[in-house]
């Protein structure tokens, strides 16, 4: 399975001048994370039906290029884990053209307790083994 989506910059996702603003790049990282998660074997509704949420702990992110209203944006990704922590590497693209890059680690919390697991779910092991796989 290939870590790669594709978004398109509407009206919503720009300023006044038609540029995309800042934190529309985020919101596009974490919707292509989730569809991956998904595409892999684990829904997110089911990890949070599971009582378990995956924060950001940490994110890096550097704004190479801006993107305009009506861009098709590709989204590639890399992952991998560091005992419970998942380390997510991101480029965003236009045509070839690199608009951003980012690093973003997650881990997973049990939301009843408010602790961070110790070890990942057995669903979302799995669900990582593949993305990481697919490197």
């Amino acid at each position: 399975m290939s870590l790669t989506y594709t978004v398109t910059v509407f009206p919503h996702h720009t300023d006044y001048a038609g540029v995309v603003w800042h934190g529309a790049y985020i919101n596009w990282l974490e919707e292509a994370r989730v569809v991956w998660l998904a595409e892999a074997g684990v829904g997110y509704a089911e990890l949070v039906a599971e009582g378990i949420e995956l924060p950001v702990m940490e994110m890096f992110v550097r704004y190479h290029r801006s993107a305009r209203m009506g861009d098709r944006l590709l989204i590639s990704a890399k992952t991998d884990q560091q005992g419970v922590r998942l380390l997510w590497e991101y480029q965003i693209y236009r045509h070839s053209e690199l608009c951003l890059t980012a690093q973003v680690s997650l881990v997973p919390v049990d939301m009843h307790r408010g602790k961070i697991l110790r070890s990942l779910p057995k669903s979302l092991e799995g669900a990582i083994a593949k993305l990481v796989q697919s490197n």
